[in-house]
């Protein structure tokens, strides 16, 4: 089924649109909540609060990409949990690494957190992100978006730890230099 008619099913408030989220979308949102969580049973709970509140927000929202809507509620939703679990704590999993990682680009975590939002930053972001080959592109998004391990990224681009390694140290490096040229300073 295709995301426009998925939608339509939510405006139409019938309870199928949840099952054909799930069908169409399932693996990708566990996938996202269980690479922050680092948990099963907490991406499971994660995944079925994103269907509803997906379920709560269309309407009024109307997403084009269901995928990246559903995604991005999912992904929220995890890093409000992570935070729950390790206040207090230096964390577990692949957040704490990412968040390092990013370092260099966003200068801290509260930084992050107010202009995730901000659309300055988002079209600087957007605009990096096109600007990159489709592999560089997707490489960064499965990083940093999904929030794979590079581990995983390398086995599914047939290449090393390294190559992996490098290429995404290079693009935060591409990222900070785009973001000063946006005239984002962090």
């Amino acid at each position: 089924m295709e995301d426009i008619e998925i939608v339509r099913l939510y405006l139409e408030r019938s309870q199928d649109a949840i099952l054909e989220t799930e069908k169409k979308y399932g693996r990708y949102c566990h996938k996202i909540a269980f690479n922050v969580l680092g948990s099963i049973e907490d991406s499971e709970e994660c995944v079925n609060d994103a269907y509803m509140r997906t379920w709560g927000s269309i309407p009024p929202n109307e997403p084009t990409s269901l995928s990246a809507y559903v995604g991005k509620i999912t992904r929220n939703l995890a890093l409000d949990r992570y935070r729950q679990r390790s206040s207090g704590k230096r964390g577990f999993g692949e957040v704490p690494v990412l968040l390092d990682e990013l370092a260099e680009c966003i200068a801290d975590e509260d930084v992050y957190e107010k202009l995730q939002d901000s659309e300055d930053i988002r079209n600087a972001i957007n605009g990096f992100l096109m600007s990159l080959p489709e592999e560089e592109r997707k490489v960064f998004m499965r990083r940093y978006w999904q929030m794979e391990p590079i581990a995983d990224i390398a086995n599914r681009y047939d290449m090393s730890v390294s190559k992996a390694t490098t290429m995404l140290f290079r693009l935060r490096n591409k990222l900070k230099i785009h973001l000063m040229k946006e005239g984002i300073t962090l």
